[in-house]
């Protein structure tokens, strides 16, 4: 199998893109999502990048374990209901290896610009997680997300005065 020409290095993390369970997300959101996050991570060992069909979150355990890598950063289509068939999730596991439950992971969904999180957002998030999990050395829900507050652009209503 593809798996078993994976040779283990010194990475510090592993991109696997997946399909899951809407390829139309994938196809419209992981480049982007992937550019906006790659400047923020300079500096970073990053093994090769895994390309998946019918894959899921899961696979980044495998595949960080077997290329030695600190983290898996697993990029999935998503369909959270009907109305959103092209969500982009990301899932960040520390020390990724086989058996890891969703518990030892952190996630950030609804990846769909412009209805849902812009990549710039998640991105920021994205990097923060693989930072902050590198340095506590843990992730899921012993790693709690404090890159603080996503500000929207808002329009500033002229004033008078």
């Amino acid at each position: 199998s593809s798996a078993e020409s994976l040779s283990r290095g010194d990475y510090d993390a592993v991109f696997v893109i997946a399909d899951g369970l809407s390829a139309r997300a994938v196809h419209e959101h992981a480049v982007s999502m992937l550019a906006a996050t790659l400047p923020k991570i300079r500096g970073w060992r990053l093994g090769p990048f895994i390309v998946s069909c019918r894959a899921r979150v899961a696979l980044g355990d495998e595949i960080g374990e077997r290329l030695g890598a600190q983290l898996a950063v697993v990029l999935i289509g998503e369909r959270p209901g009907l109305s959103a068939p092209d969500s982009l999730g990301v899932y960040l596991t520390w020390q990724p290896r086989i058996g890891r439950r969703d518990s030892e992971r952190n996630c950030i969904s609804n990846i769909r610009p412009p209805a849902g999180l812009s990549y710039e957002q998640a991105a920021v998030r994205l990097a923060w997680l693989m930072n902050s999990a590198r340095r506590r050395r843990l992730s899921g829900i012993a790693l709690k997300e404090e890159s603080g507050p996503l500000t929207l652009p808002t329009s500033q209503p002229a004033t008078s005065g």
